[in-house]
């Protein structure tokens, strides 16, 4: 017998029970572990004086809106604190933010651009507040959100509180297909806080005890992610909370969404090299979360492309040919996918495969991003 058949089926057989654990099994587990395990928080209505802090780079097209929302927040407004950092800003964004300084709002203003990394760190010596909470410019918050997230720190044990991103409504294939990740992590961020710890916050809303920020590398590409799994691997808990929304629009082209998605996968290889401490299994079941949640979610291409060249080498018996020809029309669905929305064709069997590929894509680019050291450590939005 050809010693090399029974490698090609173990490697066949384990990269194929890593992608559908990755994608469905992790959260299936967590659905029945959620049934039987509830590790409480301690909620109260409780006012502590809040610092939200709002890095903003030529962001001229939502920061009016950005301000009044912040107004509109249902948060007692002599416990509230606005701060702006509008660092290198070349359009009208340091100008809006500016007129706002008579209704209270605080701004952080200096020619050079550092990155948002830099803008927080800048801005937390400037803050007042107990809770720090940090918002992008762009996501719109909900009235109730602050009062949500704070009510968490009633309980001793809660490090940091991440809320809720939505997507807008839109008929493109990439709105479409941002909006469902981000409901199916939502989803797996909520299991994963009510049995043990959440395995990240979102930065566009998180907020963190004062006293526990410590000023974050300057090139981190997800700051909001490594700050929260440090907190967590010092043994603090971090709680996603799920009445904490902000509202956001999707990308403009499946370009931008590429982008975005590709940054954030550089990030993750990123924070996987300086998260080494979460690989230990001695750090119980959050190491479980963390490897299960995140990073067999970035090397799932791998395990793709793995499952694919073992079954090359299996295609001469019967059941391997089948499920090659599975793989090749599942990846011809994903092609077809991309060409009928190119033409704004948008057809659910085709976008599923087509979204599938196209996010596990943009970890390889990623992964060779964060090699090559490629990734601009600044960002700008796709507009278009």
């Amino acid at each position: 017998m050809n010693l090399l058949v029974p490698f090609l089926q173990i490697i066949f057989w384990l990269a194929s029970f890593l992608i559908v654990y990755t994608f469905v099994g992790y959260g299936i587990l967590l659905t029945l572990l959620a049934r039987v395990i509830h590790r409480p928080i301690q909620r109260a209505p409780i006012t502590p004086t809040v610092s939200l802090i709002i890095p903003a780079h030529d962001e001229e097209h939502v920061l009016a809106e950005k301000i009044e929302n912040c107004f509109a927040l249902d948060y007692a407004r002599d416990r509230l604190e606005i701060i702006f950092i509008t660092d290198g800003s070349q359009d009208r964004t340091n100008e809006i933010a500016r007129a706002a300084e008579a209704r209270g709002v605080h701004l952080l203003y200096q020619p050079e651009r550092r990155g948002k990394i830099a803008a927080m760190n800048r801005a937390v010596p400037f803050a007042t507040g107990d809770i720090l909470i940090f918002s992008d410019a762009d996501a719109m918050i909900e009235p109730p959100a602050l009062r949500a997230l704070v009510e968490n720190f009633a309980d001793p044990q809660v490090a940091c509180v991440g809320g809720v991103k939505r997507i807008r409504r839109e008929a493109s294939a990439q709105a479409r297909g941002e909006g469902a990740y981000w409901r199916y992590e939502a989803y797996l961020k909520k299991l994963d806080s009510q049995v043990c710890t959440a395995i990240g916050a979102i930065g566009e809303l998180f907020a963190v005890r004062r006293e526990l920020y410590r000023n974050l590398d300057d090139d981190l590409l997800i700051e909001d992610f490594v700050l929260s799994i440090r907190l967590v691997a010092q043994g603090w808990r971090v709680v996603y909370e799920p009445r904490a929304i902000t509202w956001q629009a999707a990308s403009p082209s499946l370009r931008g969404e590429w982008e975005r998605r590709v940054r954030m996968a550089t990030g993750g290889f990123q924070a996987m090299a300086r998260l080494t401490q979460m690989l230990n299994p001695a750090r119980g079941f959050p190491a479980f979360q963390y490897v299960s949640h995140k990073v067999l979610r970035w090397l799932a291409p791998f395990f793709m492309l793995a499952a694919f060249v073992a079954n090359l080498g299996l295609i001469d018996q019967p059941l391997y040919a089948g499920l090659l020809a599975a793989q090749i029309i599942f990846y011809a669905l994903a092609l077809i996918g991309w060409l009928a929305q190119s033409f704004g064709v948008l057809w659910t069997p085709l976008q599923i495969p087509f979204y599938f590929c196209f996010a596990n894509a943009t970890s390889l680019a990623g992964l060779w991003r964060y090699l090559r050291k490629t990734q601009p450590i600044t960002w700008v939005k796709a507009r278009t």
